[in-house]
């Protein structure tokens, strides 16, 4: 028990992706798994944010543009594009993002409750942020990525088939 001091720490396993010029991570017990860019069909009267919805093996999966979310530009060249596919209150959502870079572990220690005014309006979105090294990780808070509304009617768009 020479380094007990460590033991104890728990360990975050998160996937790293990148929007803009900014990295993002999610926890990767959300994660089910991440596709190259493939064929969104849109859906009539969706939110902006909301691209459409894709066929990943039966399953209507809809489908979030995260650079709509946040305010940011279209994405000029989409060649390293990814949808990662997570689990939002039981359903499964697909994310748009520019690229998928990495699976990080660090401790839990490294995360820091987000800055409480400053920021924007994104703050909601944000569960924490991740200092490592010289690096600063936005941690996303995927349950308010979508309000209660768009879960619904994601449901009703899973539930019908499309």
């Amino acid at each position: 028990m020479m380094d007990g001091k460590h033991e104890n720490v728990p360990e975050v396993q998160m996937v790293i992706f990148r929007l803009d010029r900014e990295e993002f991570a999610v926890d990767i017990n959300q994660v089910r798994e991440v596709l190259n860019m493939t064929q969104i069909t849109t859906l009539p009267r969706s939110p902006h944010y909301i691209e459409g919805v894709i066929n990943l093996r039966g399953e209507v999966i809809p489908v979030i543009d995260l650079r709509k979310r946040f305010g940011l530009p279209d994405l000029d060249d989409s060649g390293r594009a990814r949808v990662i596919i997570v689990e939002i209150q039981g359903n499964n959502v697909g994310l748009t993002v520019d690229s998928v870079t990495e699976v990080l572990r660090y401790s839990a220690g490294a995360i820091q409750a987000p800055p409480s005014r400053g920021i924007g309006s994104r703050t909601d979105f944000i569960k924490g942020i991740a200092k490592l090294e010289e690096r600063l990780l936005t941690i996303l808070n995927l349950e308010k990525i979508l309000t209660s509304d768009d879960v619904i009617s994601m449901e009703e768009v899973t539930v019908s088939g499309g």
